[in-house]
């Protein structure tokens, strides 16, 4: 029989001779937290930074007492291994249930009669006052019932952030729901990958390991014929990088139009075709060239956001403008247009038959005006995938946020330090600037909470905030929160000002009822925040290298992030 993790965590603990808040010392863990795991409560999930730190936790106080053979990697190992077996948080599993009963409208007298349950029975595990003794397999039978009886896959796409030709089978559909209810999809979709590279992505390092400032865009001579076609996948992969060529070598600096619903799968398992094109688009860049990025959103939702979190680089650079054709819909064809001043590359495929495709590349005259045109109206169709906010558009984002705060509707903050236009004058005043004054930082906080206040006379706003034990803050010492404003500078907090910030920031909520205060002790990000006008629009904004801020209103992307799991911290003991 498998041993649960609570079982062998407690094991780890008689062995040890430790108390539950001896350990939640050694790992920075609340005492609440440990005492869950230890009840069987809950359970981290594997690889996650809570698993880490209780590892690490247990390893500790084994040096400390000189015990041998507990290491933090036989920890990991033995405890990681009961995770896998055992991988079902109970309050996850009680949270989605309630959410796949409700997405689903799962009528529950049905569903007690298919498991061969007491409906009041499967109310307390709704309830979280019960728990099922074999997650999986209660996870497993609830799956078979929604398989059997809910064949549209629509539902469970939206929640997972499942293309619904992946769950087609009945197997896929079935293994879905189960993982759904256990937890196991939170934190590894598409949209959180999305996040946690933008959150740690530098445009600075990434310049300088690409070598950008390097980069000398070539100027010998190099001959292109007028028009070329491309059969296949290989010369198709050699059209594409024909095209950059053209554009690179050319004088002309209009702009360049970008639109193709091809598979990318194909070419991106190429070793080289993806660093060549890089290198292309780099290239492209350095020259100054801006370009219109037609995304294809007749795709599952995980390609796209794969697409969008392959582009980020790009759009950093703020010479990139995404776009997408709204109303698009399943066509029998594949398409590819891309369009510079003097070249234009345009591609056709049989969907499903990608690599019998073909590729025409040309520089004359009159057909690369036609595909000018046919980009031009491509354009004219198209919606702002995102509309992306650098230091030079400050204004026009200042505008945005201060019509908006006018508009009624829920909000939802979710932030990576403490809320700016909660710290006091006096506070502000203990935070060190070269480049900024007292009063400079004291007018952004006051500009802040006038407009947050506004939101809050006539709306409702849940705000999630960091608030880290000593330990991790001093690992990580959080930063002034100044993206809005385009400041980059590091103005750190001390861990007496970051209490006092805490407290002023629940007396600023005490103040306002209309203001949710979520606290959160394993913050997902350390360098974003996201802010959401539920079914309007959504706005990461990046904190620093580069501070930048993307507007979103695209309906499918705005739905991912008002349903975004972040991690929520257990509340302390």
């Amino acid at each position: 029989m498998d041993v649960k993790f609570d079982d062998l965590l407690n094991r780890y603990i008689t062995k040890l001779g430790c108390t539950g808040k001896a350990l939640s010392l050694a790992s920075n863990l609340s005492e609440g937290t440990i005492s869950r795991y230890r009840a069987g409560r809950r359970v981290p999930e594997d690889g996650s930074p809570e698993l880490r730190a209780l590892c690490r936790g247990i390893a500790q106080i084994a040096r400390e007492k000189n015990i041998s053979g507990i290491t933090e990697e036989t920890v990991m190992e033995t405890l990681s291994q009961a995770v896998l077996k055992n991988a079902a948080d109970p309050e996850a599993l009680q949270k989605n249930f309630n959410t796949l009963i409700t997405a689903l409208t799962i009528n529950v007298s049905d569903l007690s009669h298919f498991l061969n349950y007491d409906p009041s029975y499967l109310s307390l595990i709704r309830n979280g006052k019960r728990f099922p003794s074999d997650p999986g397999a209660f996870a497993t039978a609830v799956a078979d019932f929604v398989v059997r009886f809910y064949p549209d896959r629509t539902g469970i796409s939206e929640l997972t952030g499942t293309d619904p030709e992946a769950i087609a089978d009945h197997d896929a559909y079935r293994e879905c729901v189960a993982h759904f209810l256990t937890g196991r999809h939170a934190g590894e979709g598409p949209l959180p990958r999305f996040l946690k590279k933008m959150d740690a992505f530098d445009l600075n390092d990434y310049l300088r390991v690409i070598r950008f400032d390097t980069f000398k865009v070539p100027s010998a001579p190099f001959q292109l014929p007028t028009s070329k076609q491309y059969f296949g996948l290989s010369a198709m992969m050699e059209g594409e990088l024909d095209f950059i060529k053209a554009v690179v070598l050319s004088k002309s600096m209009a702009p360049v139009t970008m639109y193709s619903d091809m598979p990318m799968e194909e070419m991106a398992e190429d070793p080289d075709f993806p660093k060549k094109w890089l290198f292309g688009m780099a290239l492209m860049l350095k020259k100054g060239l801006h370009f219109n990025q037609l995304h294809s959103i007749d795709r599952s939702f995980e390609e796209m956001m794969l697409g969008l979190t392959s582009w980020i680089p790009m759009y950093m650079t703020g010479q990139v403008s995404p776009w997408y054709l709204p109303g698009a819909s399943g066509s029998p064809f594949l398409n590819l247009l891309k369009v510079s001043g003097t070249a234009a590359l345009s591609g056709e495929a049989v969907r499903g038959f990608h690599a019998e495709g073909k590729y025409m590349l040309t520089l004359k005259k009159t057909e690369v005006a036609y595909y000018q045109k046919r980009a031009e109206r491509l354009l004219s169709r198209a919606k702002p995938l995102m509309e992306i906010f650098r230091e030079d558009s400050r204004q026009s984002f200042q505008s945005f946020l201060k019509n908006d705060a006018r508009q009624p509707g829920q909000r939802r903050i979710i932030l990576s330090s403490l809320p700016l236009f909660t710290a006091s004058s006096d506070l502000l005043k203990q935070f060190s600037s070269d480049s900024m004054t007292d009063s400079q930082l004291a007018g952004f906080s006051e500009a802040q909470r006038d407009r947050v206040e506004q939101i809050l006379s006539h709306s409702q706003v849940t705000m999630e905030i960091p608030a880290l034990k000593r330990g991790v803050f001093e690992s990580a010492p959080l930063r002034l929160p100044l993206a809005e404003f385009f400041h980059e500078e590091d103005l750190f907090y001390t861990w007496d000002m970051y209490q006092e910030h805490l407290e002023e920031t629940d007396a600023f909520a005490s103040k306002h009822e209309n203001l949710t205060l979520i606290r959160n002790e394993n913050p997902p990000f350390s360098n974003i925040q996201i802010l959401v006008r539920q079914g309007k629009w959504v706005v990461v904004s990046k904190e620093k290298s580069p501070a930048v801020h993307f507007l979103i209103r695209h309906p499918n992307m705005c739905r991912a992030f008002e349903n975004i799991m972040v991690p929520i911290a257990e509340d302390r003991s």
